[in-house]
């Protein structure tokens, strides 16, 4: 009985993976391809794909469509194109900090937050420290919420929509139609500016990265104490910021339609 137990779980396991492995050729699909792709009764795929989605290995958007989810992070093997991305910014991000003398950061969207997936740490004394793996609401912070700025319209007014927004830091954005006119105004600018939104007395520019189809793939951003963020600091952040998403955007792909910066 142990042993027609073991094997009906490592047959689980097999089809679980071969799952998985779909998503190396589709970057989202439906229970029903799923079933289809891999030959699998519709009802197998149902349970599978509950406890996979439970235990991190997949993510739903508001489509019902399936991606993979960021549990891969966390054991180092990200999915293939967030880790593209991490090894083509990560040059970039160090000669951003090296000229700006600020910390940088790359993020990109996990659901309805964003989650920070590579660091590079600026050498003065005074700084502000932000841990990989933290995660923020897309509301709140200027990378965050560049990641929001850019989303197709459908899906960002779905997110305003059902959103409830909370205070974090003395700046966070909680009004929705003020939420509503600073992401237009980043759409417009192609760049987002922070203050005290996550962190009192913490600011940061940031700018979108794009992938080969144009979609916003990550959000790149230097951030420091608001000492350091003054107006008159600004304009060059900002191009220095958006010069060097850009950069990246190029790398993975981009060819300047369907967004500008």
């Amino acid at each position: 009985m142990q042993s027609q137990n073991k094997q009906h779980k490592n047959k689980t396991v097999i089809k679980s993976m071969e799952l998985l492995n779909l998503f190396l050729a589709n970057d989202r699909l439906t229970l029903h391809e799923m079933a289809e792709l891999s030959n699998l009764p519709k009802t197998s795929v149902h349970r599978m794909v509950g406890s996979l989605e439970e235990m991190g290995f997949l993510t739903r958007d508001q489509a019902g469509k399936y991606t993979l989810g960021l549990k891969f992070l966390q054991f180092g093997q990200l999915v293939a194109e967030r880790l593209d991305i991490r090894h083509v910014a990560l040059p970039v991000m160090r000669r951003l900090r090296d000229e700006v003398a600020e910390a940088v950061n790359l993020i990109v969207r996990d659901g309805n937050e964003a989650i920070y997936i590579e660091k590079v740490d600026t050498h003065q004394p005074v700084r502000v420290y932000t841990a990989i793996g933290r995660r923020a609401p897309l509301y709140a912070g200027a990378c965050p919420r560049i990641l929001l700025a850019f989303l197709p319209d459908a899906e960002r007014e779905r997110y305003l929509n059902q959103i409830e927004l909370k205070p974090i830091g003395a700046g966070t954005i909680t009004d929705r139609e003020s939420l509503r006119s600073v992401l237009e105004e980043s759409r417009k600018t192609g760049f987002s500016v922070s203050h005290s939104e996550l962190e009192n007395d913490s600011s940061a520019v940031a700018a979108p990265i794009f992938d080969h189809r144009g979609r916003v793939a990550a959000g790149l951003s230097i951030a420091g104490p608001t000492t350091r963020f003054q107006p008159e600091h600004l304009p060059a952040l900002t191009k220095k910021v958006m010069g060097a998403a850009h950069e990246i955007s190029r790398k993975l792909g981009w060819t300047g339609t369907g967004q500008t910066f």
